[in-house]
């Protein structure tokens, strides 16, 4: 006879230890929406240490997939191959949560991974990517390791010792950037906490970073699970549909509006409302501006996409931006960058109607709050004003598709090449890109000087090819991500459908911050194409610094002067040989055509591959349009160099236009 579970009298247990138990249960957690099953935890991110290793990492081995990463036969507790738990080993705790990122967003959200740490510096290098995937709403399972439950001694290796409180440790750190933080200390705890955990990662109005903290004694301590634990469970993923009430009150403010504008956010993206959206369009010819995260929601060449919107964005969304007297976000959570720090929606009739799954986020700028999934909302809305005959007045189509087409000269000139034997500068590169990719590449990005290039000049040509972070603006993003995004993809290819081509772009900074997932790359054989550009030093910031008064101090990488300043020769590092050395193929580009002929022999590399280019310092004429909007950067109010006394002019006349929407 099988025993009994103490929590539930009757039920059949299986002893496990808390790991095996926990791997056990995640391998059988699935999301479902729209028809769709898949696994919501469906592989494991670790780095082993004492904190972990005989724990979780013991409980991989048990499940079947710990040893090699792929195979495996069911284990102790595991219930047979469908039920396997994929192991992938990182170089870097920051890197695992933010590859993580990666594949949760090109997933749709509606599948995750989980990552595993030692205690100590294991665990408090898992707090920037959990902030990043909090902010960007993006589900992520963090399994740190934590010091002793039972206090056999005390301290203990890595333990933070707080003199008014016994029951902290580093991983209290994670509790303000997760959405949901547990620390099992008994075993039993467990069950209660794991639910709560997969409610959270489930939830599109929840979702974000989740932490179950496992103390190391308590991962390894055997309990009598009860079998229903281990069940198969789905986690349906809502469409909540709007309020009757706001949903009229948002068909009256439409049908008010003479030039409305719709902001669109990455909730468009998370729930797979883009066709949506382009029906409501082709209905109402509003246009259409996009955040940073909503980039892609139509394609580029759509009648109705005028671009990138607020600092970062195009002249035709941001002028439109300053006239709109209804303005529609869906998705968004309306940042600084997108509202010019307060001072872009101009109109001094402004009002906002936000359509969100978040109430927090609906109501944002005094709104009138649409709270519902992005594609219900919008087929809700498409569907009310659908009797009523509204449609824009044809003039004011015309004015922003007139606006449209000169913004793209403006492209047109930023991607020239004249010389094909001179260095290309950066928007150059990102030229010779667009020239090459399809609607099957991706493009990963996330901070410097790319993501006001691409925002203002990209032609996105899918629903998924522009994945930019700029929640967090997390340097050291994009190359995890890109083998995030690379799985994601290779969990839906078949024979006879290759990988994607998966591009990672990074500066010369970036990529200093956090190299260190080359190397999964090449041990996954994952066909990453990584491109590094090369200024020697922060661009973005150092022409931020330039603007604000700070004259690019500590911007440059050079050799020191004779005065001790940073002025001296570029520092001769060569990433391209560092990438090199880490196993990646790399081909070098110093001209225009050479650059060519690399991106291309790149993008049919069927291995990890990087493209190094040296850019060019652009000119007025050849470089990026400026910046068509304000960003609110604080400039020193009191200061005896005149670049800052000239800043500190520019910032209150700037400062001054800002409003807020009441």
């Amino acid at each position: 006879m099988s025993p009994t579970s103490s929590a539930n009298p009757g039920c059949p247990t299986r002893r496990l230890t808390t790991a095996q138990a926990l791997v056990a249960f995640l391998a059988r957690q699935y999301t479902e929406r729209d028809g769709r099953r898949q696994r919501l935890i469906s592989a494991t991110w670790g780095i082993f240490g004492h904190g972990n290793v005989a724990g979780i990492g013991q409980a991989l081995v048990e499940a079947g997939d710990g040893r090699s990463g792929g195979g495996g036969n069911g284990g102790a507790g595991n219930g047979g191959a469908a039920h396997r738990m994929p192991y992938l080993q990182g170089r870097n705790e920051q890197a695992m949560v933010h590859a993580a990122v990666g594949y949760a967003r090109q997933s749709g959200r509606l599948s995750a991974h989980a990552v595993t740490t030692s205690i100590g510096p294991g665990a408090t290098n898992l707090v920037t990517g959990a902030a990043l995937a909090t902010i960007n709403r993006l589900p992520v399972l963090l399994l740190p390791g934590d010091t002793f439950a039972t206090r056999p001694a005390d301290p203990v290796l890595q333990q933070l010792e707080v003199e008014y409180a016994g029951d902290v440790s580093v991983n209290d750190c994670l509790r303000p950037v997760s959405r949901y933080f547990d620390r099992i200390t008994r075993p039993e705890a467990l069950i209660p906490a794991a639910l709560q955990a997969m409610r959270v990662l489930a939830d599109p109005a929840a979702t974000g970073a989740v932490t179950l903290a496992l103390p190391q004694d308590v991962q390894a301590e055997a309990y009598d699970w009860p079998e229903e634990f281990f069940a198969e469970r789905d986690w349906h993923v809502r469409r909540p549909a709007p309020d009757a009430h706001e949903l009229e009150a948002a068909v009256r403010a439409v049908r008010s509006a003479r030039r409305p504008l719709i902001v669109a956010g990455g909730g468009i993206r998370h729930s797979a409302a883009e066709e949506t959206l382009a029906a409501f369009t082709a209905a109402t010819r509003i246009p259409v501006a996009s955040t940073q995260a909503g980039k892609g929601a139509l394609r580029h060449d759509h009648p109705a996409d005028v671009g990138g919107i607020g600092h970062t964005g195009t002249a035709t969304a941001d002028e439109l931006a300053r006239t709109a007297d209804l303005v529609i976000g869906i998705g968004t959570r309306f940042s600084d960058f997108t509202t010019a720090s307060g001072t872009l929606f101009a109109n001094p009739a402004v009002r906002f109607l936000h359509l969100n799954i978040t109430g927090f986020d609906a109501h944002k700028l005094a709104a009138l709050p649409l709270v519902a999934d992005a594609r219900a909302g919008l087929e809700a809305l498409t569907a009310a004003l659908a009797g009523r005959g509204y449609r824009v007045d044809p003039a004011y189509e015309t004015e922003y598709t007139g606006a449209k087409e000169a913004w793209e000269e403006r492209v047109e000139a930023s991607f020239a090449t004249p010389d094909p034997t001179a260095r290309p500068t950066q928007t150059q590169v990102l030229g010779l890109l667009d020239a090459l990719v399809t609607e099957d590449d991706i493009l990963i990005n996330a901070a410097g000087s790319l993501p006001g290039d691409l925002h203002k000049l990209w032609r996105t040509r899918s629903r998924d090819q522009y994945h930019v972070e700029y929640g967090y603006s997390c340097m050291g993003y994009e190359i995890p991500a890109a083998i995030g995004v690379l799985l994601a993809d290779g969990a839906r290819t078949g024979p006879d459908r290759p990988r994607r081509p998966v591009w990672a772009l990074v500066g010369d900074g970036t990529y200093l911050m956090n190299p260190t997932e080359i190397v999964t790359a090449v041990q996954e054989n994952l066909p990453l194409k990584l491109l590094i550009l090369q200024n020697h030093g922060y661009a973005s910031i150092g022409g931020l610094s330039e603007s604000v008064g700070a004259e690019g101090f500590g911007t440059a990488y050079r050799h020191r002067d004779a005065d001790g300043g940073f002025t001296g020769p570029p520092l001769p590092v060569d990433l391209a040989a560092n990438a090199a050395s880490l196993g990646l193929r790399v081909l070098r580009a110093t001209t225009v055509d050479d650059l060519r002929t690399a991106l291309s022999e790149a993008r049919d590399a069927g291995g990890p591959t990087c493209v190094y280019v040296e850019t060019e310092t652009p000119d007025t004429v050849s470089g990026p349009p400026p910046a068509q909007a304000w960003w609110d950067v604080p400039v020193a109010e009191t200061a005896s160099r005149p670049a800052a006394v000239k800043a500190r002019e520019e910032y209150d006349r700037q400062v001054a236009a800002r409003r807020r929407h009441l």
